[in-house]
């Protein structure tokens, strides 16, 4: 079997698999815990309700139409963005205190104007990894229709900077050799005026390596020897004159 071959049959099995995975859409989008923890501290605070007075009725296979509310309630959750609009009409139906997630860009596609709705203008990086502009709506004032607000946006930002500053310190503790080169390197490589090409003769697909705790995110290319000096190569030609400086002085240690 040929490089080409094998390619084209990973690309063939990889459509397969792909049939039977399920797909991850904002009804998906699970909240970080420190995120949730804050908006939470948040939110009892302004409106005065305990901690423990919250319940949270969305969870894979619950049934919040169906679920007992005991008496004093708040429901904080982030619920299914899919139907949204219907679960905002339940509980206001139903005179159930909530303060739930909705979409930032269609926040006012809840519909209700028995609810009020918050506009913070940030994301939230969800734990699938889906970064969605968030708002919120609830009915704990019936005065206020919609607002921006600044304070809880802040909040979320902190929180949300945090997981991110994680997940790039755990990004950059995967380094991998010369030999193997990965959409990300391209890309970098094309934004900072860098062509390289790789020839179907010089490499063949992996999505590990032996040495490796965990696999390449999107698999990369495994290159040959020449293919791989090549690479290095153009890794130095990304260095700016001082870093190159730099390094010459670094080598005569």
């Amino acid at each position: 079997m040929t490089h080409g071959d094998q390619l084209e049959f990973t690309d063939v099995y990889d459509a397969f698999v792909e049939k039977f995975k399920p797909k991850k859409t904002t009804d998906d989008c699970y909240t970080p815990d420190n995120v949730y923890n804050a908006i939470c501290h948040y939110v009892c605070a302004r409106f005065a309700y305990s901690q423990e007075a919250v319940v949270r009725p969305f969870w894979p296979g619950g049934n919040y139409e169906r679920m007992h509310y005991p008496s004093g309630c708040l429901v904080l959750d982030n619920p299914p963005f899919s139907i949204f609009s219907k679960i905002v009409r339940f509980y206001c139906n139903n005179n159930i205190k909530f303060f739930i997630f909705g979409p930032g860009l269609t926040i006012f596609g809840g519909g209700d104007n028995r609810a009020s709705y918050i506009v913070t203008g940030t994301a939230i990086t969800y734990q699938n990894g889906a970064n969605v502009m968030t708002g919120f709506v609830h009915n704990l004032d019936h005065e206020i229709y919609v607002e921006a607000c600044p304070e809880l946006r802040n909040i979320i930002k902190k929180e949300n900077d945090k997981n991110l500053k994680k997940q790039k310190k755990q990004v950059r503790k995967l380094s991998l050799p010369n030999e193997i080169i990965t959409a990300a390197n391209l890309q970098y490589m094309a934004t900072h005026n860098t062509p390289f090409r790789v020839m179907k003769k010089d490499a063949v697909f992996v999505r590990k390596l032996d040495n490796l705790p965990s696999g390449i995110f999107g698999g990369g290319l495994f290159l040959n020897d020449r293919a791989a000096a090549d690479r290095a190569a153009a890794d130095r030609i990304l260095l700016s004159n001082r870093e190159i400086e730099l390094q010459k002085f670094i080598n005569r240690g």
